[in-house]
């Protein structure tokens, strides 16, 4: 149950129409299960009263007696993993009402006005969506008071689990949106509490929920042979009965949307056109924030601490930038939705580390390799240790390739100069990179089909040793503590299944050469002219020239790599007072 709506066409009856539709595929399904055994019933008790004589009936008495236990076996086994199977949880972050008693106080009022139960609990996802989320299935209960060191509740049998969906709000809307905008927004959804609580559409939500855990289960890799035998005719059951109800299940799920979307237009319809605007604005400020600004911080073992914060800044700067944007930031003076938090950075910081865990693969806890960074600390810690560390591994290829310093300086420089780089992808390939020792431990992979066509056999050959180097580090990380554990059942905890979101598709070999030699120019301009790193909301780690953003530098590099021609980047040097055969300091 989203945001989003359905058609007209649908509502509450189609929705109870389908959910008896997909109960009675289940039905279906126990008949098929129990009909051996009711014909070996009847033929037993033909027997044992007379009726049914001869040698031929005894034949299929035999025959027909096993293939009944059989089949009850079998579909007792089937019953047993579907209804032991742990269903998928979203991940999230639970919100206790202690921690925003105002919000629950919001979400309530709002169910009352809607007529509908109220959620049984409030949980955030660093995501720009919200959605109800059954979580009634045992697994997904409290641990017991032993578990959770409360000896007054010990030896007491557990409290049933609330029916009621939990209402999962994406993080970033608390951040922009204002109280009122949110409210509207999460009438719809708060509404479909109200069909949720039909027991025909419940049970069959269990049903399908129950099979798609079953595949899961018998999907797993880590079985043994017997194991996998069995689990794959289970399988089998449970696919065909998911695909026998899968577009049952999905009427029904248009029809409970419908449904709610229908309910909910009494309550700050016109609002909730103006905040669907604010969706849509802040996915966009979401998604920018975490592939410019959040992915080379988590690529540098940090994570900053308060991305729903960032995300105000970035879509504030947005509206500075875009004269369409500019009466979304005239909205900051209201009172945001996160005052409906008793501590908001708290949460926000749970949120920021579920998303990393999410969207990066990071660990679930803070450690030495692994910490916080603040928007403050971000330009000095995250973007200034990356351009020096990109430099350092280019130029620790360079020195495995037995690259020569350039003919520019005098002497032998003091330290990794950028004219060493601009020399070698600019020289004549008279030396096949064939000839020069592989760097220790680690083999080149073969040239990337997707990687676009160009660039020169020195930029060639740099990028594939960085791209060998780049995966060498990244094994020698996996296989360390994280790497080493134990794969655990919930795919949140298993390292292995992470991420589960990935932002971009792994960098091409030509993209990691051009980001080296961009952090190689950067580390060029803080060391000859003063420059700093600084933090650009939309577009991420920037280079800061007198107080003043630097031109765009991705030009001149491709054309350096693609044509082995200089002379733009040189002449962009020039105009900013870089003197390229300085030596740099490198992390």
């Amino acid at each position: 149950m989203t945001v989003s709506g359905a058609g007209p066409d649908t509502g509450a009856p189609s929705a109870r129409a389908r959910a008896l539709a997909v109960l009675r595929v289940r039905s279906r399904a126990l008949a098929v299960a129990l009909l051996p055994a009711a014909a070996a019933v009847i033929l037993l008790a033909g027997g044992s009263t007379g009726h049914l004589p001869g040698p031929g009936w005894d034949l299929a008495r035999r025959i027909l007696t096993p293939v009944a236990v059989l089949a009850l076996l079998l579909a007792a086994g089937v019953a047993l993993v579907v209804a032991r199977a742990r269903p998928a949880v979203s991940p999230t972050v639970p919100i206790a009402e202690e921690a925003a008693p105002d919000l629950y106080r919001m979400v309530r009022d709002l169910a009352d006005r809607l007529g509908v139960p109220a959620p049984s609990a409030i949980a955030l996802t660093p995501d720009c969506d919200s959605w109800l989320e059954d979580r009634t299935h045992p697994a997904h209960a409290p641990p017991p008071p032993e578990e959770r060191g409360d000896t007054a509740q010990a030896g007491r049998p557990a409290r049933r689990v609330p029916a009621a969906p939990v209402l999962v709000i994406g993080s970033p809307f608390l951040w922009w949106m204002r109280v009122a905008e949110l409210r509207a927004l999460l009438a719809p959804v708060v509404a479909g509490t109200g069909p949720s609580a039909h027991p025909d559409i419940a049970a069959a939500r269990r049903f399908v929920r129950g099979l798609d855990a079953a595949v899961a289960v018998t999907s797993a890799p880590d079985r043994g042979p017997v194991f996998r035998a069995v689990l794959g005719g289970v399988g089998w059951v449970a696919r065909l009965l998911l695909h026998g109800s899968r577009v049952h299940a999905a009427e029904m799920e248009r029809g409970v949307a419908a449904a709610a979307a229908e309910r909910a237009k009494t309550v700050d319809y016109g609002l909730r056109i103006v905040a669907q605007e604010q969706v849509g604005l802040a996915y966009a400020g979401w998604d920018r924030l975490l592939t410019r600004v959040a992915l080379p911080a988590w690529r540098m073992g940090r994570w900053p601490a308060r991305l729903n914060a960032g995300v105000v800044s970035a879509l504030t700067e947005l509206s500075r930038r875009d004269r369409l944007a500019e009466g979304f930031a005239s909205r900051l003076g209201e009172r945001p939705a996160c005052d409906l938090l008793e501590e908001p950075g708290a949460v926000d910081e749970a949120t920021s580390l579920l998303a990393a865990r999410l969207f990066h693969g990071g660990p679930a806890e803070t450690g030495p390799d692994w910490s916080p960074v603040h928007w403050g600390d971000y330009p000095e810690e995250v973007v200034d240790r990356k351009w020096r560390t990109d430099a350092a591994r280019l130029h620790r290829i360079l020195d495995a390739l037995r690259v020569p310093p350039a003919d520019e300086e005098s002497r032998a420089p003091d330290g990794p100069t950028l004219a060493r780089v601009l020399t070698h992808l600019t020289a004549s390939p008279s030396l096949t990179p064939a000839a020069v020792p592989a760097v220790a431990a680690v083999e080149a992979p073969a040239p990337d089909e997707d990687d676009p066509a160009g660039g020169t056999a020195h930029s060639a050959a740099l990028a594939a040793r960085l791209t060998a180097e780049l995966a060498r580090e990244q094994a020698t990380a996996a296989a360390g503590p994280q790497g080493s554990a134990a794969p655990d059942p919930d795919a949140l905890r298993d390292d292995r299944a992470l991420p589960l979101f990935p932002l971009q598709p792994p960098r091409t070999g030509r993209e990691l050469l051009a980001d080296h030699i961009t952090a190689m120019v950067c580390c060029a301009a803080m060391d000859t002219v003063g420059a700093v790193p600084g933090l650009d909301w939309l577009d991420g780690p920037t280079l800061l020239v007198g107080g003043a953003r630097a031109a765009e530098l991705s030009p001149q590099v491709l054309t350096l790599i693609e044509d082995g021609d200089p002379s733009d980047l040189r002449n962009w040097l020039t105009r900013q007072g870089i003197r390229p055969e300085k030596p740099v300091r490198l992390a």
